[in-house]
């Protein structure tokens, strides 16, 4: 299977539905691109939910240690790991309600790609989300 990102006009929509990302690897430090870029979304309206066991909060919001320990509804899951970190996190993800999987830029698996997209998730990969946002939404 070929990996290929939705169209420009496809994250749009997605963005626009959108409510919760849970951010995988957010971290509580300013100057990482992590919280940069979490910061962005959650200033374009987006709730965020900090998943990293390393951290107490984030953004003002408490973090979980994993995926399976959000309590609430998540829309988008956002990945800030390495790509040898997506195959045990797309099991993961599966599990939650989460229609949508997103590796940041530099971060791509194609058996992830694969497993997620049998699994009926909408998967990107390889994309910055701040950026994907600006270029269909531009707020």
């Amino acid at each position: 299977m070929i990996m290929r990102n939705p169209s420009n006009e496809e994250i749009r929509v997605i963005l626009e539905k959108t409510e919760t990302i849970a951010v995988v690897g957010l971290s509580d430090r300013p100057e990482r691109t992590s919280y940069q870029v979490s910061k962005a979304m959650q200033d374009a309206g987006y709730k965020i939910i900090p998943v990293n066991p390393t951290i107490e909060e984030s953004l003002g919001e408490k973090a979980v240690s994993s995926l399976s320990e959000i309590s609430e509804p998540v829309d988008l899951i956002n990945v800030f790991r390495r790509s040898e970190f997506l195959p045990d996190l797309a099991r993961e993800a599966v599990d939650t309600e989460a229609k949508v999987f997103w590796a940041q830029q530099g971060v791509q698996d194609e058996n992830t790609y694969q497993y997620l997209t049998e699994q009926g998730m909408t998967v990107l990969m390889d994309l910055c989300i701040k950026v994907a946002h600006s270029v269909t939404i531009g707020r």
